[in-house]
């Protein structure tokens, strides 16, 4: 597998959000019209797509947050490339990113029709919080954040094996 660091301008990034937006607007159903619009694309200076030989399968990425602090957005695993650890080692790469720009806390915002999702960010330390703007009262929104201090060195250090 080939790590790539770019920016939301990569082309096969956006193929993978395209692909991640026909399987949300399926799983979300009437509620997706919501969250598409929080889920732009535009400017995104952080992003992570990993590639199988030619075939880009995965991809996440970071969008500021206030100070010290960054959203992580558009995690997805191609269905064929599922259960092979690829996107515990794309929130990896993006944490060691955000450890190496100085950010100290990672939030996220999944939906409780994405168990997968949940019990992924569970698995590498994330906690849950109160849902924030402008997932505030969203009954569906579920919201996570970890802080960076203890997971920086680690982070790091996977990145490093990539």
């Amino acid at each position: 597998m080939t790590t790539l660091r770019t920016t939301s301008d990569n082309p096969d990034f956006r193929t993978l959000v395209q692909a991640l937006n026909a399987e949300l607007a399926e799983r979300d159903g009437p509620d997706h019209a919501f969250y598409n619009q929080f889920n732009g694309v535009e400017a995104l200076n952080r992003v992570v797509v990993l590639i199988d030989g030619t075939l880009p399968v995965g991809c996440g990425a970071l969008k500021e947050f206030g100070a010290g602090s960054v959203e992580v957005k558009r995690m997805y695993t191609r269905p064929s490339h599922r259960g092979r650890g690829i996107a515990g080692h794309i929130l990896e790469l993006l944490e060691a990113w955000a450890w190496e720009d100085g950010v100290t806390r990672v939030v996220l915002e999944t939906g409780k029709r994405q168990p997968e999702a949940i019990a992924l960010y569970q698995k590498h330390g994330y906690l849950r919080i109160p849902n924030y703007p402008p997932y505030q009262g969203v009954d569906n929104s579920v919201c996570f954040e970890k802080h960076l201090e203890a997971a920086g060195k680690k982070s790091r250090e996977n990145l490093e094996k990539t």
